[in-house]
């Protein structure tokens, strides 16, 4: 505790100089320098103010699940860490290299859906509607931060456990920007809550947040199901209190999965490695090495949907050797039975943009 705060006072001056440069740049937007563009077709932005982990991957499955039977949808994500550049439609036989984890997942399992990837999305919107002129909805991934792009309906992400209310700039922190960027959202949703919530819990953290009075604040959590063989979908794995499971992962945090592991199985190991991590066959020798040297007699290898997508390029390797390499899926779900109010704000914001 005291090397943190300590850590956190010597890179105080850094995170000042860092928010002056983002004050600046939002300042440029606010008197007219720099132009937000609007387009003909509704756009909606899910992003957070932090740095990854707010879980915007699965609240953005959750609205193309719920959306999907009625209108032609659109994604536009960077694409972070691809080897390619510009924009590119994705489709579901390319590879993360190519186009990015998250889309590629995206694109596996939405196939009816366009899938796009580009640095800039200014150009890329047009891109999407030329390329697909149907097109009645598109959904920006992560772009809470590119103001280039003015969305029509703004929803911003925040974890339970650390909400941007408590947490300070990058580098003492992990925030992107200042605080005071929660009042561009339009909907804040609180993410990774504990699957039991209590109402009083809720309105605490309601009121540390602060929202303006259009703003509406909502709380999700995580529902998994059962993991799949990453080799064969068919296939299910049943976790039992004997079963010992050794987590593999690339993602930003952990902790949200770990503890739904432990209520699964006592015996959890892991092998974490930084956020969307390409692993290499050195990793994938280390993972088989764990995987032997775990005791019991039943036991299995979990990793996330995210990570599957990278680990995919060493299909053959995984197949050769047999790794049982299960993957866990997950939906959103929100507490309170709130469900249907969000899904009426968002409906409303289409009608309205319709009209």
């Amino acid at each position: 505790m005291v090397q943190t705060k300590l850590a956190k006072a010597l890179l105080s001056p850094f995170s000042l100089l860092y928010g002056l440069g983002v004050s600046f740049r939002n300042w440029t937007y606010r008197r007219g320098l720099q132009k937000s563009i609007s387009f003909s077709v509704p756009v909606i932005s899910v992003g957070n103010l932090s740095v990854g982990g707010a879980g915007k991957t699965p609240h953005i499955e959750y609205l193309i699940r719920g959306l999907d039977p009625y209108l032609e949808i659109a994604t536009l994500s960077r694409g972070y860490r691809r080897k390619t550049k510009g924009y590119l439609h994705v489709r579901p036989n390319m590879n993360a290299e190519q186009v990015g984890d998250e889309p590629l997942q995206f694109a596996r399992k939405f196939p009816e859906v366009l899938v796009t990837v580009a640095e800039e999305r200014a150009f890329a919107i047009p891109k999407i509607m030329a390329q697909k002129p149907s097109t009645q909805l598109v959904l920006l991934d992560d772009a809470y931060q590119h103001r280039s792009v003015k969305p029509g309906l703004n929803i911003l992400l925040t974890e339970f456990d650390r909400p941007f209310t408590r947490d300070y700039l990058l580098p003492s922190g992990r925030l992107r920007e200042w605080r005071s960027g929660y009042t561009r959202a339009d909907i804040i949703i609180v993410s990774k809550c504990p699957k039991e919530l209590d109402r009083a819990a809720a309105d605490q953290l309601i009121e540390e947040i602060n929202p303006l009075p259009h703003q509406r604040v909502f709380f999700t959590y995580y529902d998994y199901a059962a993991p799949y063989y990453m080799l064969d979908h068919r296939y299910r794995l049943k976790t039992e209190e004997d079963v010992s499971l050794l987590l593999i992962s690339g993602i930003a945090r952990t902790d949200y999965l770990l503890e739904h592991l432990r209520r699964e199985s006592p015996h959890v190991q892991t092998l974490d490695y930084e956020d969307h991590h390409y692993f290499d066959r050195r990793d994938l020798a280390n993972l088989q090495l764990r995987f032997k040297e775990m005791p019991g007699k039943h036991k299995a290898i979990i990793t996330t949907e995210k990570d599957a997508m990278r680990l995919e390029l060493h299909r053959q390797y995984i197949a050769k050797e047999k790794l049982p390499i299960f993957v866990l899926p997950l939906a959103v779900r929100f507490h309170f039975e709130e469900g249907p109010d969000f899904d009426t704000l968002v409906r409303d914001y289409l009608l309205e943009f319709k009209a």
